[in-house]
């Protein structure tokens, strides 16, 4: 049976148990939010998401519990693991499969921005928009005439995946070891409100 099945689902004939999610804008934000804060945990039999934010940031608590419950058709809990912590969370089979996004610690696994997110200019910004909010920074010290907009990273090739996509777009980043920095003051400003960088 088990074999049958397996054909059957190569042919097509028979779907996951849950379906493929909507490649959209949503779908590129939070697959870039889940690379930067996120989780994926495997379980025996179903997989849990975990997004986890500064309990002070509220925007970012409430717009991305929002965007888990519009893409996965179900609300998430949101608790507070420490003073400073708060978490999303959702269980769904195939989690991982479904966003592409690889289970488990991901410091030394080979990220890819998948296809059609990368051919598409307003998916990437979205992608971009969510890598930004979970580990991006904006600082503005005009005394000393210092403009940043940084990324923080330890995983290298989703720091070449940014750098790429600011690239593509028409920016002039450059990097160091566990960072990817703009610095131009016309180019902070504009890459900011480009992907609506803690616009919430």
């Amino acid at each position: 049976f088990k074999e049958w099945r397996d054909r059957m689902k190569k042919l097509g004939k028979i779907g996951p148990k849950c379906p493929l999610f909507k490649k959209n804008g949503d779908l590129a934000e939070l697959i870039g939010v889940v690379l930067g804060d996120g989780n994926i945990f495997k379980f025996p039999r179903t997989e849990a998401l975990t997004i986890a934010g500064n309990t002070k940031n509220k925007g970012f608590i409430n717009r991305y519990a929002k965007l888990v419950e519009k893409i996965f058709s179900k609300s998430p809990s949101i608790s507070k693991s420490c003073a400073n912590c708060t978490k999303i969370r959702i269980y769904q089979k195939n989690i991982s499969r479904r966003l592409g996004v690889p289970t488990g610690a991901r410091k030394d696994k080979n990220i890819v921005i998948p296809r059609w997110i990368k051919v598409n200019k307003e998916y990437l910004k979205r992608y971009l928009r969510g890598l930004y909010e979970a580990e991006g920074s904006f600082c503005v010290h005009k005394p000393t005439c210092t403009y940043k907009f940084l990324f923080s990273n330890r995983n290298k090739s989703l720091l070449k995946n940014v750098f790429w996509a600011l690239k593509f777009l028409g920016f002039h980043p450059h990097g160091g070891s566990y960072k990817i920095q703009i610095s131009r003051r016309k180019e902070v400003y504009k890459i900011k409100d480009l992907i609506k960088f803690r616009q919430y």
